[in-house]
């Protein structure tokens, strides 16, 4: 089952619609989606996952060596999501993202971004089979019942 959030989907459409530069943010994952829409025609959009960063700082020091050949965009957005990954595509929010890859012109940027799609909704399911095992994770009670005395 899916967090009840309401989520302004207008609202992240919108800036998805007019920003270069975003990162989205996950309930289960701790690693980000990048999402940089800017193309010439060497270098199309760029859909990758990456990991969280301590600063605005860092992450554009990330985005300039990823993107050595771009200037660094004016401003970085985030989005928050506090859904599944998976429901991106279900609320049309990610028709939204492939909209814009689509529209450089870039075929290959299009396979990319599906391909980091997949690869971070895969990585909510580790983690989620993660929580469940207690792998990683330590339990606050325990389905065992105390000794008696």
């Amino acid at each position: 089952m899916d967090n009840d959030y309401s989520v302004d989907l207008g609202d992240i459409v919108s800036t998805i619609r007019t920003h270069d530069v975003l990162v989205m943010r996950f309930v289960a994952a701790g690693e980000r989606l990048l999402l940089d829409f800017r193309a010439t025609e060497i270098d199309g959009p760029l859909v990758k996952v990456v990991q969280p960063v301590k600063s605005v700082e860092e992450r554009y020091r990330e985005l300039k060596q990823i993107r050595p050949r771009l200037a660094l965009p004016e401003k970085i957005v985030a989005i928050w999501w506090p859904r599944f990954i998976s429901s991106l595509r279900g609320t049309g929010v990610w028709d939204e993202v492939m909209r814009r890859v689509s529209d450089t012109g870039h075929p290959d940027a299009v396979r990319r971004a599906e391909d980091a799609l997949t690869e971070l909704i895969a990585i909510e399911k580790k983690h989620q089979r993660a929580a469940i095992t207690g792998e990683g994770f330590k339990t606050l009670w325990s389905a065992a019942r105390p000794a008696k005395r």
